[in-house]
């Protein structure tokens, strides 16, 4: 299984938003602390926002701010509301169904069950916790 770049992306900015909760941070800046493309996060940072993991402010002294506490983001939550589906196999989120080994395969219970896994993990976590240890998930702290 592989997250989407645009999962990705969205985990960086919560945790770069979350690592200076003090002020509001641009999309410009958190692109190129990362070394990404300012197009796709801008993208990732709308989403956010309507799903109310971030607050935008408009203007021209504007930029981004958690919408929540770091605390009571969740990031099974993120990862929900990023990733398009979770579609690992053909037979995966679909009604009818086209694989001659369906009826006698078992590889969908258990990447169902891999899956049912992996969300109960991400959901034990919040973005608190990258935050405050980014190191210990393999997140390097950007430079300002």
């Amino acid at each position: 299984m592989r997250l989407t770049q645009f999962t990705d992306y969205a985990l960086r900015l919560l945790i770069y938003a979350a690592m200076h909760a003090d002020r509001l941070v641009t999309i410009e800046e958190t692109a190129a602390a990362y070394g990404i493309s300012r197009s796709h996060l801008m993208k990732v940072a709308n989403l956010l926002a309507r799903e109310g993991f971030l607050k935008a402010v408009r203007g021209r002294s504007g930029g981004l701010t958690l919408g929540k506490p770091a605390q009571e983001i969740v990031l099974g939550h993120v990862v929900r509301a990023t990733e398009p589906d979770f579609a690992m196999l053909e037979c995966f989120g679909r009604e009818e169904q086209t694989c001659c080994l369906s009826p006698e395969c078992h590889l969908r219970g258990i990447l169902g069950g891999a899956l049912h896994a992996f969300m109960t993990e991400m959901d034990r976590h919040t973005l608190q916790d990258l935050a405050s240890n980014p190191v210990h998930f393999g997140v390097q702290r950007p430079a300002d």
